[in-house]
């Protein structure tokens, strides 16, 4: 259904845009552990440095850079972050062709890489919100959604026949050409823009840096969806080498089982991603977010008794399909909500906040999950994480409108706008004023059934997830 429903021009050249890059950074997952693998020969301890010290740098050169890009336009912030990771990832194969690659090189890329993606996400978010409609939200990070699980699943195992046949740095090189390509569909997003205008001092204030995670930590809903999808994702992300150590080390699956074991799940994300917006037509978003929050947390101690063999490999696949498309379903849900929470001369701040706590998280708990691991075992660290991600439901919002101010009743009804109050009364109905009550005739607006239906329709979707 959300398939078949154009959101205009502009949109399908920023989504195109998008598909490109992650096809591009599916082709390339994984290709900076490679190459300090196959061509410095890195050890273990220095491809865990690579994996969890350049996006906690790259976090923190982030910080100062929401305020910044909130009050510029942000069609141009994106282009300049595609053309700074076109430019980082080229150093790569360069330095390679010189014979001048070094480990420090790779750290840098991985946190200049990391640093552009908070910006241009955070952006991204803000110009997406100013593009469509606030009803087609839905649709719009639906199809986002699709496009990455898509580019999951078909990405890494073309990256690595890609390696195989042409050799470590290709995917490199694959991977900065989709960010110039992405660049390219960007400017040809044509279009009025408004340039953000700041209302204080011109410079950026030290309050400025903070004002994200202010409005996250003071919005009872945000707070909520903020502090869970911390939780939950910083587990399940720090799992996934565990797991590989499982799997591949003390369990003896080849390589190529492995990527099926990753790959083929992704399906869900496709059946996830399309399935949301009629999900929630259907059951509200509060129940889809309740819900499906909670049915995502109670797989994932699972992983800890995989077995080997073909049962082995089939309990993976079936584990991570629920949890893939348990996410899929959930985060256009999640981000579309965001969007509508979030005032429009802050979305950018609190995009960034939440991009840089979800790193920050991910690599604190891969961190510890990696010192469990080497204490006891990694299947003890696995089942340790999905014990931990049992707590995860608790902190979902439990009213859906606990956030929200009592809606003020209107004075009259316009039946030539096509803004229906949410609160517009059943005109069915007539109150009887109490004793000692104004008697005073009051104009009286006759409404259809049909504009009732669509008013209530209204209210029901709006309701805060």
């Amino acid at each position: 259904m959300s398939a078949r429903r154009s959101l205009g021009r502009r949109f399908g050249l920023l989504w195109a845009s998008y598909a490109v890059s992650a096809y591009g950074s599916g082709l390339g997952f994984g290709a900076l552990p490679l190459i300090a693998v196959l061509v410095l020969q890195a050890s273990p301890a220095q491809v865990s440095v690579l994996a969890a010290l350049g996006p906690a740098v790259g976090a923190l050169i982030a910080l100062p850079l929401g305020p910044w890009v909130e009050f510029h336009r942000k069609r141009r912030v994106m282009i300049a972050m595609d053309l700074a990771r076109f430019v980082v990832l080229l150093t790569i194969p360069v330095a390679y062709a010189l014979g001048r690659l070094s480990f420090g090189q790779l750290l840098v890329v991985s946190a200049l890489v990391a640093t552009a993606k908070i910006a241009f996400n955070a952006a991204s978010g803000a110009f997406l919100k100013a593009l469509v409609r606030p009803d087609d939200l839905l649709v719009a990070n639906a199809r986002f959604e699709s496009t990455t699980w898509s580019a999951i699943a078909l990405g890494p195992p073309l990256g690595g026949a890609a390696v195989g046949l042409f050799g470590p740095v290709v995917t490199i090189v694959a991977d900065a050409l989709s960010y110039l390509l992405s660049a390219l569909g960007l400017t040809a997003i044509r279009g009025h823009e408004d340039h953000p205008r700041r209302t204080g001092a011109g410079r950026v204030r030290a309050g400025e840096l903070l004002d994200g995670w202010r409005h996250l930590l003071t919005h009872p809903g945000l707070r909520a969806l903020y502090l869970n999808q911390l939780l939950v994702a910083g587990l399940i992300m720090a799992t996934e080498p565990l797991l590989a150590v499982l799997l591949l080390g003390e369990l003896g699956f080849p390589p190529w089982q492995y990527g099926l074991a990753f790959a083929v799940p992704c399906v869900g994300g496709l059946i996830g991603s399309r399935l949301a917006r009629r999900v929630v037509a259907r059951y509200g978003p509060h129940r889809i977010i309740r819900t499906v929050g909670t049915l995502r947390a109670i797989w994932l101690i699972g992983l800890a008794f995989v077995q080997p063999g073909v049962l082995g490999l089939a309990t993976v696949i079936a584990i991570e399909f629920a949890i893939i498309i348990g996410m899929s379903l959930y985060n256009p849900v999640l981000a579309t909500y965001r969007l509508q929470e979030i005032p429009k001369d802050r979305i950018v701040r609190t995009l960034s906040a939440w991009s840089i706590g979800s790193s920050a998280t991910i690599a604190a708990l891969s961190a510890l999950g990696g010192l469990l691991a080497r204490a006891t075992s990694p299947r003890t660290a696995i089942m340790v994480a999905g014990l931990m991600i049992f707590a995860s439901p608790l902190l979902l919002p439990r009213r859906p409108d606990a956030d929200r101010p009592a809606p003020e009743r209107p004075a009259r009804v316009s039946l030539l706008s096509r803004d229906v109050p949410a609160d517009l009364p059943d005109p069915d109905r007539t109150a009887r004023p109490a004793p000692g009550h104004d008697r005073r005739p009051r104009r009286c607006v006759r409404v259809s059934a049909s504009t009732r239906r669509r008013a209530l329709d209204a209210r029901r979707g709006a309701a805060y997830p």
